[in-house]
Order: structure tokens, then C-alpha cells, then sequence
């Protein structure tokens, strides 16, 4: 089958590389975010998925934007594929692009739809402590990740992984599950079952204010906000008028009489108190100042309480 390739982050590198290595596919156009200031720095950067597609030699576009884009319109039309991939674009596909390829655009979606439709699938499944996520396979239409589908995997969320390496696997899934559908779809022997919108839920994409901690909740609820909140915006409090950021934490819910907020460093390590129990964190980053763990964290400390908080 003649495709081609939408896509930006990490999370879409695992299904451009199968269908680049893919014997039963040919993949000529690649279509992807603007290169965008990132670090310190502000420096210019390619997306992952921009990197892999110049390796390989395969064109590359990257439009500011798709509605009402005649260049964007005329390199599809001008290359005519019979199905479009898309995997973590980061745009809404128009209607006059979507009825171009005889297939239509098929979409690899990190959740089990119609659950958690929108830009950040994988954070709200570990921010709302969901066991089980997948991925699932779908024809666009002018929905937002409303379209039929084609099948779904499940997949296992550990109770300590977070975003990043849930993102990892969900990837590799995708990229299987997209090869194995593939074929089938080409062959006019897979019908899409409409989802079912009474069973929606939305997963809007993520806002920096989300980040800040509320110590007044429980432990097992920020410890799934830590999860899920990285690699942005990460979950973070305020010490000494400093941002600190919590990237790894455990939980443990234990009585205690502490104000929730109060940093105790004891023995070398850390907790904070919150209602019912303690984050522990892990690993820790105070803004300006590199990634420690919990024990090189706590040398620094001159005190064995503090309260933090906004």
C-alpha cells in the first residue's frame, strides 16, 4: 500500500519505522509540526519524527497549519496515497484531506477509544489511576478521535510507571497493532465499529497550572499526578520561593499529625506529608539546579522540616 505519514513526537517513531521497514508498504511523504525552539537554549530542533524521515530520505512538509492549506491539499492530491497514517499529529485533519486516499486516514490513538479522546491520552490514564490503557486503531473523520474502529489492544499500566515509559510501550504496541491492521484494511476485510459516544471521555491536552501540588490530598492521588505529569509540565511546589519539581515518588498512606505540605528530612531521605499518608519522593530538581536523588537532596537541607506550597 501506497502511504503516507503524519506525525511530531517520540510516540510516533515506533510506527514510521515499521512501515519504513515494511516489505507490503511504500511510504514516500512525511508531514510533520514546524521545527520548534526547545531547552534553555530556545535552540531550534527537528521533531523525532522529522529526524527519521530525512535518514531515510523521505520528503518531508511542515505546514503551521492544515485548514484552508492548498499546499498541503496539492502535495496529497500530487502524491495520491491510497491511505494516510497518523500518530500523534497534533492538528485536526480537514474534510476536504480526509477524502483523498482511497482508504482514508487511519489513526493510531494511545488509549482504548472511546476513553480518553484528545492530545494527552497516556498522562490523564495514570493522572486518574487507571490500570489498564492500549492503543487503538481508528478512521479519522472530522471528530475529534470520534472516528470507527478497527481494533483495540489493552495494555497494563504499572503501579510506578510513569508517562514516559508507559508512552514507550504504548508506541511499540501501536506500531505492532498498526502493521497487523493494516493489511486487512487494504484488503477490504476490515470493517470499523462506531464508537459508542455515551461512553466518551475527553483528554485534554496539558497546562503548566496543572502541575502545582495540593498537599491536602492523599497520597496514592499526587503520587498518580507525579506519574503522570512527566515529562511536562511535572508536578511541582514551591520551596523557599523556589520551584522544585518531583519527578519519581513513592506513596505510603500512614496516620501522622503534620500539616500537609511539611517536608521532613530524616535519616537521609524524605517525605511530605499529605492527608492520610506521605509522598516520598525520589527524585527531585529545584529550578536552576540539576536532577538529585532523595539522599543528595537531603544533605543539602539545613533544616529537618519545611513547608511547602503555594
Amino acid at each position: 500500500m501506497k502511504v503516507a505519514f503524519m506525525g511530531t513526537p517520540e510516540f510516533a517513531l515506533a510506527s514510521l519505522d515499521a512501515l519504513i521497514s515494511s516489505k507490503d508498504h511504500e511510504i514516500g511523504l512525511v508531514i510533520t509540526q514546524p521545527d520548534r525552539p526547545k531547552g534553555r537554549g530556545k535552540k531550534i530542533q527537528f521533531s523525532p519524527v522529522k529526524h527519521l524521515a530525512l535518514q531515510h530520505g523521505i520528503e518531508v512538509l511542515q505546514p503551521e497549519y492544515l485548514k484552508t492549506n492548498p499546499e498541503i491539499l496539492d502535495a496529497l492530491m500530487g502524491f495520491n496515497p491510497d491511505a494516510v497514517i497518523v500518530a500523534a499529529y497534533g492538528q485536526m485533519i480537514p474534510k476536504k484531506m480526509l477524502d483523498i486516499p482511497v482508504h482514508g486516514f487511519i489513526n493510531v490513538h494511545a488509549s482504548l477509544l472511546p476513553s480518553f479522546r484528545g492530545a494527552a491520552p497516556i498522562n490523564r490514564a495514570i493522572m486518574q489511576g487507571e490500570k489498564t490503557t492500549g492503543v487503538t486503531i481508528m478512521q479519522i473523520d472530522e471528530g475529534m478521535d470520534s472516528g470507527p474502529v478497527h481494533t483495540r489492544q489493552i495494555l497494563q499500566i504499572g503501579e510506578m510507571e510513569d508517562a514516559v515509559s508507559l508512552s514507550r510501550r504504548l508506541s511499540i504496541l501501536g506500531a505492532q497493532t498498526l502493521m497487523d491492521t493494516l493489511g486487512p484494511i487494504e484488503r477490504g476485510q476490515s470493517t470499523p465499529t462506531p464508537q459508542d459516544p455515551s461512553r466518551a471521555t475527553l483528554a485534554p491536552m496539558l497546562k503548566r497550572q496543572e502541575g502545582k501540588i495540593d498537599w491536602s490530598g492523599d497520597p496514592l492521588s499526587i503520587h498518580n499526578m507525579i506519574r503522570g505529569l512527566v515529562p511536562w509540565p511535572c508536578a511541582h511546589t514551591l520551596l523557599s520561593k523556589k520551584t522544585l519539581r518531583i519527578l519519581q515518588a513513592e506513596y505510603l498512606f500512614e496516620k501522622h499529625s503534620l500539616t500537609p505540605g511539611t517536608l521532613v528530612s530524616e535519616d537521609k531521605t524524605i517525605k511530605i506529608a499529605c492527608t492520610g499518608g506521605f509522598i516520598i519522593p525520589l527524585r527531585l530538581q529545584v529550578e536552576g539546579k540539576k536532577v538529585l536523588d532523595a539522599r543528595a537532596f537531603a544533605r543539602g537541607l539545613k533544616t529537618d522540616q519545611i513547608m511547602l506550597g503555594y
